[in-house]
């Protein structure tokens, strides 16, 4: 046997050698990999609920500052809209006190929404008050 033929002789042992303690390697971490891709897969699913309930909370807040805006009788321009679940959250100041009550009456109009907590003040002229 010449030099060439020694170092391919080698060559295939040592690839056997390497396929055998991969094939091993993979017998005993089977079921952790596929314990962890099952919580990978979980953690995705949890992600991409948070996401979607992320969306539609931004959704609704939307839907509730057009609602108000286009009221006409509420002067929405300092009016923060969150939305929580159905649960909407009035931030923020206007005009007048009778626009206070009409923004949490307009608010509830929205479909999806279940409570409004009506936390706006009055924004008196000139910033004083």
């Amino acid at each position: 046997m010449n030099g060439r033929e020694a170092l391919k002789m080698t060559g295939a042992a040592m690839l056997v050698v390497t396929v055998a303690s991969l094939n091993a390697y993979a017998e005993t971490a089977g079921p952790e990999n596929a314990r962890s891709a099952a919580k990978q897969q979980q953690t995705n699913e949890l992600h991409a609920r948070y996401r979607a309930a992320r969306a539609d909370n931004r959704k609704l807040a939307h839907q509730v500052r057009v609602a108000l805006v286009h009221d006409g009788h509420i002067g929405a321009s300092n009016i923060t809209v969150r939305a929580v679940d159905g649960a909407v959250t009035l931030q923020g100041s206007v005009p007048g006190a009778d626009q206070i009550d009409r923004a949490s009456e307009v608010a509830k109009t929205v479909s999806g929404v279940s409570s409004v907590k009506n936390a706006l003040s009055i924004r008196y002229p000139g910033g004083g008050g």
